[in-house]
């Protein structure tokens, strides 16, 4: 197995603090409404941890596409996609069926990445000070 490329690492580090972060906010949430319990925990990291290591997975089939002809990239771009879609709604329908999960911290923690995606261009220009590349 090759070594996990240092860009993967990075971006997945991204989207695990910024599903932590935005995790805490979710829980902070439910706390003010009311609605905690244990189930909001167990359903936000439960969800959390399948929402990263999808983004991880994602990450490992790229750094593998980059190597391949278009034709053969392409091909496992697709093949990734799929997998990945069925995995996430395999680990929803476990999330809203088991009643030990909080089905709404389920469902709202997998979007989480996406958010994180796009606030990124946010992120990276509140970092560099609001400084453009030259």
């Amino acid at each position: 197995m090759k070594k996990v490329n240092e860009t993967v690492k990075k971006e997945t580090l991204y989207i695990a603090a910024f599903t932590v972060i935005f995790s805490v906010i979710a829980e902070a949430v439910f706390l003010i409404l009311g609605r905690w319990d244990l189930t909001v925990l167990l359903g936000n990291l439960f969800s959390a941890f399948v929402a990263v290591l999808n983004f991880f997975l994602m990450g490992i089939t790229v750094q593998h596409a980059v190597e391949k002809d278009e034709k053969g990239a392409a091909s496992l771009m697709k093949m990734s996609q799929s997998l990945r879609t069925v995995f996430l709604f395999a680990a929803a329908a476990v999330g809203v069926m088991l009643p030990c999960f909080n089905t709404v911290a389920v469902i709202v923690t997998l979007f989480f990445p996406r958010v994180a995606i796009m606030i990124r261009p946010l992120v990276d220009k509140f970092s560099q000070g609001g400084k453009k590349d030259e």
